[in-house]
């Protein structure tokens, strides 16, 4: 009994800690940073999805079946497709050192030709792996369309320390 009362005890305590992010912050302007990077920080992994799935739709892929179910659980009616429409991008970093991390997402979209929006997310006190995920859904690609080019980069003390882009980004 003891050891069952610990076990939930030890969940509470870890899904306490497991909150969700919130919504990235959107920059007006995407400012030029001084390039230093550092073998500290290190960009793992990215995972992309672009979701303009229809319901009703299907295809043979079970792996694209299933992220497609995924993105779109718990939408109700048109609307909230519409709104899910978009690009998702999902970050995997870490750092050796601790330091004050700014994660920035700057990318293109299809109506804007070269304009460069960006997105943020601030770590402070970062040390370890991360996951940072991004989204340019509803509004934002009704409005401008299709993401055609970005670049993540890890950003300490007004440097970048880091960085990973699309093919397309010059």
């Amino acid at each position: 009994m003891r050891a069952f009362l610990g076990l939930v005890l030890l969940s509470l305590a870890f899904s306490s800690c497991a909150t969700p992010p919130g919504p990235a912050t959107k920059l007006e302007k995407a400012n030029v940073l001084p390039l230093a990077l550092n073998d500290h920080f290190q960009i793992r992994k990215t995972i992309r999805y672009f979701n303009e799935s229809k319901p009703g739709v299907t295809t043979l892929s079970e792996p694209i079946q299933f992220e497609r179910s995924r993105m779109n659980w718990g939408l109700i009616d048109s609307y909230d497709f519409s709104s899910s429409y978009g690009n998702y991008f999902t970050f995997f970093w870490r750092t050796s050192q601790q330091a004050d991390v700014t994660i920035r997402l700057e990318y293109r979209q299809a109506a804007l030709g070269n304009y460069v929006m960006a997105q943020e997310r601030y770590y402070p006190s970062a040390k370890g792996s991360y996951r940072s995920p991004f989204n340019i859904i509803g509004d934002e690609y009704a409005e401008f369309g299709r993401v055609t080019s970005w670049r993540v980069l890890l950003i300490v003390e007004g440097r970048i320390v880091a960085l990973k882009q699309s093919y397309m980004w010059r």
